[in-house]
């Protein structure tokens, strides 16, 4: 066997050896107390947006898409949700202390103004997590109505 063949072999075994490592899920499948539409009662609509257009990221409940079983785009997947969840859990929220709640919903609003978020990566395959205007003023009118009853 040529030195070619032998390193596309050992190549394509590697391939195949990395599928055997699936990272973690990240699926909870409950809806928490704390979860911040449950804890502050958010309307149909604007929970809907946050779902489709937030939460995959940035809670504790993520839709994989099939991809997400290929190694290794599995693992940069994962990393994705466990950052994203650094940042901001939606799931958690209502645990944060108010300080830092006022402070991810002021960040929530600066995200949606200057377009930051969802990532443009994400929308590209997620076409239906686009913030429209719409769904931008939407959140935008809610957070602050929200930002107003937390601060008083």
């Amino acid at each position: 066997m040529s030195k070619a063949k032998k390193i596309v072999l050992a190549l394509l075994l590697v391939i195949i050896a990395i599928q055997l490592v699936q990272p973690a899920r990240n699926n909870s499948n409950v809806v928490q107390k704390a979860d911040m539409v449950t804890h502050f009662n958010a309307p149909a609509n604007v929970a809907g947006v946050l779902k489709t257009s937030c939460y995959d990221c940035h809670s504790n409940n993520t839709r994989y898409p099939w991809y997400a079983t290929v190694q290794p785009i599995g693992w940069l997947l994962a990393n994705h949700v466990k950052d994203g969840k650094e940042e901001l859990n939606f799931s958690e929220f209502a645990n944060y202390s108010k300080r830092r709640q006022l402070s991810k919903l002021k960040s929530l609003q600066n995200s949606i103004k200057d377009g930051s978020m969802p990532l443009p990566s994400y929308t590209l395959l997620h076409n239906d997590a686009k913030l429209s205007g719409e769904s931008k003023a939407l959140l935008m009118q809610w957070t602050t109505k929200t930002i107003d009853s937390l601060s008083k």
